[in-house]
């Protein structure tokens, strides 16, 4: 099995760079995808991206994807993951991960399937609230949808005072790509004015 494999990673990955009291801003994504966070149980971190930018070797096929490539653009233009995750802690508004006919699917994509997680995300979202946590800006990563359903929790549990939408990596990747270095400016821009108020 490779969840044994996962686990010890992942124990790898955050004894790396969270094992410190620091005050950090959440970023939160929509749900993890099969070939990143579904692989190597780090979210928008592929295996490629894992050894590469990261230092941590593993088992997995080095494989990457599009929103990991482009995450770790803006990672390395923030100055590399020991600072930048000494900040941030990327995390998901759904930690799990869905496929449905083989493919990547959204919570949001069935209606049923986000009414039956609404329960779930909202204690998963409230456990990394009470972590050492900018409760004053929460970055959204991840469209429309995802902004959309964060947002009307949020209203309801007045977690964060403002929620910033960011434009989703696959999206800039796929589409935009000839435009990547004005999103990676982007999200830049937002997260240094995130990462400067009072923690």
């Amino acid at each position: 099995m490779q969840e044994p494999n996962v686990k010890e990673i992942m124990n790898k990955f955050f004894d790396k760079f969270y094992s410190d009291n620091n005050p950090r801003t959440l970023l939160l994504g929509i749900n993890p995808g099969r070939f990143g966070a579904g692989v190597t149980g780090i979210n928008f971190t592929a295996p490629k991206q894992l050894t590469g930018f990261c230092g941590i070797d593993h088992p997995f096929k080095m494989q990457s994807e599009l929103s990991a490539e482009f995450i770790y653009a803006v990672i390395n233009a923030f100055g590399g993951a020991k600072d930048f995750y000494s900040k941030f802690f990327v995390s998901a508004v759904s930690p799990l991960g869905y496929v449905k006919n083989g493919k990547n699917m959204n919570y949001y994509d069935d209606p049923a399937l986000q009414s039956s997680l609404r329960p779930f995300i909202i204690d998963c979202i409230q456990q990394q609230y009470d972590w050492n946590i900018n409760h004053h800006t929460c970055l959204c990563i991840g469209g429309e949808k995802n902004f959309k359903f964060l947002s009307s929790l949020n209203q309801e549990y007045q977690w964060f005072k403002q929620i910033i939408p960011l434009p989703h990596p696959r999206f800039i990747m796929q589409y935009k790509r000839p435009r990547t270095a004005e999103f990676v400016s982007l999200y830049l821009r937002e997260l240094a004015a995130a990462a400067n108020y009072k923690l």
